[in-house]
């Protein structure tokens, strides 16, 4: 793996936008791979769940993995660690997209799942392309624990813009939150096999 990070490699910005893209694809799988497996095992169970409840169950991942950050792996419970959190941050927010556009209903099958799943995260990677391009890769030189706490803060304003009724006067919707939590979630994924490979 290249190290971006190295004073004495100087990447072209298209190169750096492919190894982020390459990067991110890797990521992505693993979060896929979990969503198809957890399909299979619980068919589209989640389609009854409104994105209130989904950003919920979004925020208790998030909430687990500041704890786990500030009382040490060594102090927790149960023996999970915060890569398979982050990896639920991403399904989840994919989800409540899902939820967005179909709103809940009974179950749909598997195949049309996946298909709305691949586009909601597509849509997400496109984004990050975009913003990671204006502001040049500074996502790299951030703590995963950065992360976490940006993630819980969107958590926040997406809870208070449903108490609203889900309307702004200026801000962005409960969409592009979503979309931005599966953002910082997946740059924590990488970071982490960074760490990992290290």
């Amino acid at each position: 793996m290249v190290n971006l990070h190295s004073n004495s490699i100087i990447m072209h910005p298209d190169n750096q936008q492919a190894h982020t893209l390459s990067e991110f694809q890797k990521a992505i799988g693993l979060c896929r791979d979990i969503f198809v497996k957890k399909l299979k095992d619980y068919g589209t169970s989640w389609r009854v769940m409104r994105p209130s409840s989904l950003t919920d169950q979004i925020y208790i991942k998030a909430r687990r993995i500041r704890s786990i950050e500030e009382k040490g792996d060594e102090n927790i419970r149960v023996n999970e660690g915060i890569l398979p959190e982050f990896i639920g941050i991403v399904n989840y927010c994919a989800i409540a997209l899902i939820q967005l556009s179909l709103g809940p209903g009974e179950p749909i099958p598997a195949d049309e799942a996946i298909s709305l799943y691949n586009k909601e995260i597509e849509l997400s990677t496109k984004l990050m392309l975009d913003k990671n391009h204006d502001y040049d890769e500074a996502w790299r030189h951030m703590r995963v624990s950065s992360f976490t706490d940006i993630i819980l803060q969107k958590l926040l304003r997406t809870k208070e813009i449903e108490s609203h009724d889900g309307k702004t006067i200026i801000s962005e919707g409960v969409d592009a939150n979503y979309r931005d939590m599966i953002n910082y979630a997946l740059f924590a994924l990488i970071k982490l096999d960074e760490q990992h490979n290290d």
